[in-house]
């Protein structure tokens, strides 16, 4: 819903943006676009391989293609996103809708997977939303933006905290939501609440975390991650992605080859597919709930002060 109204008002305001989906208009979000601006809306079928190909001939004509595509089904067209959009530059807005778990839709339709496809092909901009009103500003900012760009976002219902953060899209650029010490939660879209959770656990412990809404995960913010590492012990990174490929390693692989004096810890989805269940047994499953990523900051911030490192 919230996608929908964001795409309406785009339509009324921005004549150059098209909306593309494959078989998916219904459960995207497009249909009122469709309704409204028919010329410039186009349902390919199941067909999404051609789907973005065709968004490449329309950003060669002029056009700011949208492509609304469920994260699962997206991936059918990675070698049209490499080769047709990356390779060329162009100007094309990937909506990945259902990324992350997707609770009951099951193994075939979990989004676990775009933040490493996407994240290594050369030239892509990832986004990812924390709320409803940071969705409305990333598609602003996609719409705008020069060369291929996702912002992907998960199945459910909005997410209206934060409402008061709302700092301005910048490229590249984090959000700290709460600056704390020794740990940094550095979260990347629907992990953020989970993280805000966690902080909450630690905080009533004693520990007090920084909070970091990373927003973009390609390219993500190398300058803030060396000031946090100035007067943090530990980063922990938290996704639903796949670790392999993912945005907490390349934050780990950042750190070695920069030499920062932080440990990094990964929560993400292991190596295996998730099958049905709600999202919040999904989360526990791969020890992405709030519970779970407080214990691991917990026993690694332990460990450290036993081993005598200093910070």
């Amino acid at each position: 819903d919230i996608f929908s109204t964001i795409m309406r008002k785009m339509g009324d305001r921005e004549p150059e943006v098209a909306a593309i989906t494959a078989s998916m208009a219904t459960g995207t979000g497009l249909k009122r676009f469709s309704n409204m601006f028919p010329e410039r809306f186009f349902d390919v079928g199941i067909a999404e391989q051609h789907a973005v190909t065709f968004a490449a001939g329309l950003a060669l004509g002029g056009l700011v293609p949208v492509v609304a595509v469920y994260s699962s089904f997206l991936q059918r067209a990675y070698d049209q996103i490499l080769e047709d959009i990356c390779l060329q530059h162009l100007h094309v807005v990937f909506a990945v809708d259902r990324a992350g778990f997707v609770g009951a839709d099951g193994k075939t339709h979990q989004g676990l997977f775009d933040l490493s496809y996407l994240g290594e092909m050369p030239g892509m901009t990832v986004m990812a939303p924390k709320n409803l009103w940071e969705l409305s500003d990333m598609m602003k900012f996609a719409v705008h933006f020069d060369g291929p760009i996702a912002v992907r976002y998960p199945r459910g219902e909005a997410v209206t905290d934060f409402r008061e953060q709302r700092q301005p899209i910048e490229w590249g650029r984090a959000e700290i939501l709460h600056r704390g010490s020794r740990a940094a939660l550095l979260a990347v879209g629907a992990m953020v609440p989970v993280a805000a959770e966690a902080a909450g656990i630690l905080e009533k412990e004693g520990i007090d975390a920084t909070l970091v809404n990373m927003r973009f995960v390609k390219p993500f913010d190398r300058e803030q991650l060396r000031k946090l590492s100035e007067d943090h012990a530990l980063f922990v990174t938290l996704e639903e992605n796949v670790e392999i490929g993912g945005f907490g390693q390349q934050v780990m692989d950042f750190a070695q080859q920069e030499r920062l004096p932080v440990s990094v810890c990964i929560a993400a989805v292991p190596d295996q597919f998730i099958g049905h269940g709600s999202v919040e047994q999904q989360r526990a499953q791969c020890g992405l709930d709030a519970a779970s990523v407080a214990e691991r900051i917990r026993k690694q911030l332990n460990e450290a002060a036993g081993s005598g490192r200093t910070e």
